[in-house]
């Protein structure tokens, strides 16, 4: 199959494509670059070095002696979007290239701004290309868990079967977001949903909770093939900043009481998981969507997992919560439909988190202490 991975520079992006490129696929990465500009932006960077695109492709050609071709340039430039798909010719995209950060997306209006013109256009720049060239290629998009937001009931995958007044409907689940970023996630599943119907477009919507890790299989090939490892406060994922915390000897920071609970799953399972959908595509007309995250946790329950599996002494300090967001809430996701295609999850353990010690302790000099801390506020840049 060939299979066009949109956003391949990326933290996932970039794994995906050597796990696809390695099951048989015919593999290409798309990329403009600009998740290493946010680093540039905010003078952060990658705990874990991360070699340039070009180097990575040549690096994984000299390994697995396959090659990946690689476009860059931005899903914005319509015409530039349209070309890659008639060179390469896909049978399936799977989509990572927006800005992926509810932090970023909460600094002001203009990290607002950007981040819905990026994300929403990007994807109907992509819609129309699809639809108008082969509607029959097979859209893989990554979503997030965040589109639910914390409902006091179960949350569906995707779609709920409503009663009202004595009438039955299927309907797409209703959606809470808790950050502009989480809105343009929204807005997208909403226009893939419409494309399907009006344009017979095949999609699987992929909301996926938190990842954590920082290996695969293909990965660990050679070091040039790394990917990211972010720990700031606007990229960073909160297992990673206790764990780098942990090994800094440093409090594990964590908001508000703790009490948030989230979806969880191994960078490990996030790529086999993009595979199965790949391999096992949307109908013509289906907007598809499966919940991918294999546990939950609380924030409280990571900060306790990190501090019993660290071989040291470690803190746990409660800062003010910086977002707006429930502190204890009702979580209950469905999260079948990827099992029933094969998945085998990897579930959160010591072992993992050991392995995690290690790389932090051997990147331990790249680490920025004050980018650990929170410095954006979701009311902080309101003008009254």
């Amino acid at each position: 199959m060939r299979v066009l991975v949109l956003g391949g520079d990326g933290y996932l992006g970039w794994p995906t494509a050597l796990h696809l490129s390695d099951r048989g696929h015919d593999t290409a990465v798309l990329d403009n670059l600009a998740r290493r500009g946010y680093d540039r932006e905010l003078g952060v960077q990658s705990l874990v070095p991360i070699e340039d695109l070009e180097s990575r492709v040549k690096a994984w050609e000299e390994v697995s002696g396959t090659a990946i071709p690689s476009y860059v340039g931005d899903l914005l430039d319509a015409d530039f979007v349209y070309r890659v798909l008639r060179e390469f010719r896909p049978d399936a995209i799977v989509h990572f290239a927006e800005q992926r950060a509810a932090p970023y997306s909460m600094i002001d209006r203009e990290h607002a701004v950007y981040t819905q013109h990026n994300n929403v256009v990007g994807t109907l720049n992509l819609m129309y290309a699809i639809a108008e060239i082969n509607p029959d290629i097979h859209l893989v998009k990554l979503g997030t868990m965040g589109e639910y937001g914390t409902p006091n009931i179960d949350i569906e995958e995707g779609w709920l079967e409503v009663e009202h007044n004595g009438r039955k409907d299927r309907m797409l689940y209703p959606k809470k977001p808790g950050s502009f970023y989480h809105l343009s996630k929204v807005h997208d599943s909403h226009n893939l949903e419409f494309g399907c119907r009006i344009w017979g477009m095949r999609v699987t919507d992929l909301n996926q909770g938190v990842v954590y890790g920082q290996q695969t299989d293909q990965t660990v090939r050679d070091p040039r093939l790394a990917t990211r490892f972010d720990y700031d406060a606007v990229f960073g994922t909160v297992l990673n900043r206790f764990v780098i915390q942990a090994v800094l000897g440093e409090p594990l920071t964590v908001y508000g009481s703790g009490g948030q609970t989230r979806g969880f799953l191994d960078i490990r399972d996030t790529v086999e998981c993009i595979r199965l959908a790949v391999e096992n595509p949307a109908d013509a007309g289906e907007f598809r969507v499966f919940n991918q995250m294999t546990e939950s946790y609380s924030v409280s329950q990571l900060a306790d997992l990190v501090a019993e599996s660290f071989p040291g002494p470690v803190q746990v300090e409660h800062l003010e919560n910086p977002r707006v967001e429930q502190a204890e809430h009702y979580y209950n996701v469905k999260h079948t439909g990827l099992v029933g295609l094969g998945l085998q999850p990897h579930l959160l353990s010591e072992t993992l988190i050991e392995s995690m010690f290690d790389i932090v302790s051997a990147n331990k000099d790249r680490v920025d202490p004050a980018a650990l801390l929170p410095t954006v506020r979701w009311q902080g840049h309101l003008k009254r």
